[in-house]
């Protein structure tokens, strides 16, 4: 094992070149088309690593939820994180799972942070290849003198705004809409970092139907510090991908329970249910994996 920059540090400086990732984010270019011209550097990575039995299973749900999208309906795909390779990854082995994977992945929309184009120009690049609309939570806002910056504040609230503006139309235009319900990378000295964000709760609400994904194993391994200090390691990476659901039955669904058991905040009892979903599927795909990876 060894840190991705050293692993690939010649093949990031090309993707790194070879990419027009616009690294200061406005409301005017909150939605940016992938460069698909990045994907060959990508795929080569999760080529190299990925070991044979990897790959998505269940991905005629996906279909099922991408025919639906071409009907018209606004469809969600809520997996889970574990590194930067995850959507990487998910695009390219809907690729190889499926005739219509490659219609599929050109026409996933991921809501991605404003820090995957602004901190770092490799993580730019990454995240460049694939279609996204740039959001920024509001937890990000820095301080200036221990206060909330006023200036950055504004910008992040007209960012946001745009956003949403941008996520109403294409969730109507034939497109599946991909979002990390925990908001972040599952850092394991954090186990909050797990926890699904509250807000994702209206990303459901406003949608017809979705998929949630379970991701076992990973090519890309978390540290702490920089992304380009995280080792790469050949592994076995499988996408489990559930039945489509109807959002709103969901809803109704998980927010009669938190109302049983007396929770109040049901916006974030409706998520929980998510990630335990997400654990109960993680849980049975790994057991299968381990089968794979025993000697």
């Amino acid at each position: 094992m060894e840190p991705l920059s050293s692993a690939y540090g010649a093949w990031i400086k090309t993707m790194v070149a070879n990419s027009s990732a616009e690294t200061r984010i406005t409301p005017e270019n909150v939605y940016q088309l992938g460069e698909k011209n990045l994907l060959k550097y990508l795929d080569k990575v999760i080529s190299d690593l990925a070991l044979p039995a990897s790959g998505f299973f269940g991905a005629g749900n996906l279909l099922e939820l991408w025919k639906k999208a071409q009907e018209g309906a606004s469809c969600l795909i809520l997996p889970e994180h574990y590194s930067n390779t995850d959507l990487p990854c998910f695009c390219y082995f809907l690729r190889k799972a499926l005739p219509e994977g490659g219609e599929m992945a050109d026409n996933l929309v991921a809501i991605a942070g404003k820090k995957l184009n602004e901190d770092n120009p490799v993580i730019a690049a990454f995240a460049s290849a694939y279609s996204r609309i740039v959001i920024c939570p509001s937890r990000a806002l820095p301080l200036v003198n221990g206060k909330k910056d006023e200036e950055e504040r504004l910008r992040i609230i007209q960012i946001n705004r745009a956003a949403m503006l941008k996520l109403n139309q294409i969730k109507r235009e034939r497109k599946m809409v991909l979002v990390f319900p925990a908001g972040t990378r599952f850092r394991p000295w954090d186990t909050s970092s797990k926890r699904g964000v509250r807000e994702i709760d209206s990303y459901i609400k406003g949608f017809d139907y979705m998929c949630l994904v379970a991701i076992n194993g990973s090519v890309l391994k978390i540290r702490q510090g920089d992304m380009l200090d995280d080792y790469v390691d050949k592994d076995i990476v499988r996408f489990s991908a559930s039945p489509v659901l109807s959002c709103a039955e969901f809803r109704a669904k998980a927010k009669l329970e938190a109302e049983k058991t007396g929770i109040e905040d049901t916006k974030q009892a409706i998520v929980d249910t998510v990630m335990a979903e997400l654990d109960t599927m993680h849980a049975a795909a790994e057991l299968e994996r381990q089968k794979l990876l025993a000697p």
